[in-house]
């Protein structure tokens, strides 16, 4: 514990999901012989130098080579370990994307992948460390289990949560850069419910991720013009809530899905998928245009390709004009 009562991880995890994961993977290998890491050149950027000084056997570097750490990953589940892929998200899933279609999620094993450095976190290292066709493609995936994470409090809480998940996780993190927290650091974590972080009548934004805290700033700056705005946390996006978002298509004139991804296959398109089959509802979209992303600093990536705040609030709007 802290001197302010909290938990000694959450300053240690320094309002980083990609450390929030470390630090509970480090726990869970304390309290289960059977789990081990598997990094692609990523024990600083997961922060796994704790778990390295403490199982040195159970931490094994395959370097940069995704397609090598998915298959070791794939070959010890099927002995009774509990392996957990470490990795950069633009590689872990476009570059060893036939070992985890084939060696884990074909093969249903229960490999958990923390993949770091999501969406446009790594902005100024250009298009080719851009994340934003992750979520397409492993939701994808028959037996994949889909986590975005809203902060590092959630991101621990969902790590530990794998523990009751008997299939494979793609646990999706963020990069070296602080996201604000939204939830409490004791806030239960619940696989396939959304966090209702804001109740509203008019309008409902549906987000994830780094656009869940935007979300909220949005949804304050439409109160302050009379409408309301509901917030959903959706941070699994697979399975999806169906509750959560079919009460939100009967409740609210609207859903504005937003997204660092792109348009093309993640979370809107999720929403998108359910409600036109079960409740056509209206829909405006918050991502990344079909595009390749500039390179520069993450916010003026971000604010340069619609991914903002500003933008979610525009989006409900017209939505609701």
């Amino acid at each position: 514990m802290t001197e302010t009562g909290a938990p000694s991880w959450v300053e240690a995890a320094d309002s980083q999901t990609r450390l929030g994961f470390g630090l509970a993977l480090t726990e869970i290998a304390g309290n289960d012989e059977s789990v081990v890491a598997i990094s692609a050149d990523t024990v600083d950027l997961i922060g796994l130098r704790g778990f390295l000084q403490r199982f040195p056997d159970r931490l094994i570097e395959a370097g940069i080579a995704e397609q090598n750490a998915m298959g070791i990953a794939s070959g010890l589940a099927t002995t009774g370990m509990r392996p957990f892929v470490c990795g950069y998200a633009p590689f872990i899933t476009a570059r060893s994307m036939e070992q985890l279609r084939n060696d884990v999620a074909y093969a249903n094993q229960r490999v958990v992948i923390g993949a770091a450095a999501s969406g446009v976190s790594l902005g100024v290292a250009g298009g080719t460390h851009h994340a934003l066709e992750d979520l397409a493609l492993t939701r994808s995936l028959p037996n994949m289990t889909v986590v975005v994470p809203a902060d590092a409090h959630q991101a621990w809480h969902a790590t530990h949560a794998t523990r009751d998940i008997d299939g494979p996780v793609y646990l999706r993190l963020g990069g070296r850069m602080a996201e604000p927290a939204v939830t409490p650091v004791d806030g239960p974590f619940r696989l396939g419910k959304a966090d209702t972080l804001r109740e509203g009548s008019d309008v409902t934004v549906v987000a994830c991720g780094c656009m869940v805290e935007p979300a909220l700033r949005a949804a304050a700056a439409l109160a302050d013009k009379g409408l309301s705005a509901r917030v959903l946390n959706m941070h699994t996006i697979k399975p999806l809530d169906r509750a959560a978002l079919l009460a939100a298509a009967a409740e609210t004139r609207g859903i504005v899905a937003a997204e660092e991804h792109h348009l093309a296959g993640g979370l809107g398109g999720a929403v998108a998928e359910l409600l036109a089959e079960h409740h056509p509802t209206r829909m405006k979209f918050v991502a990344m245009p079909d595009e390749f992303a500039i390179v520069g600093p993450t916010d003026k990536v971000r604010e340069r390709h619609g991914m903002s705040a500003r933008h979610i609030e525009e989006a409900c709007l017209a939505l609701c004009a």
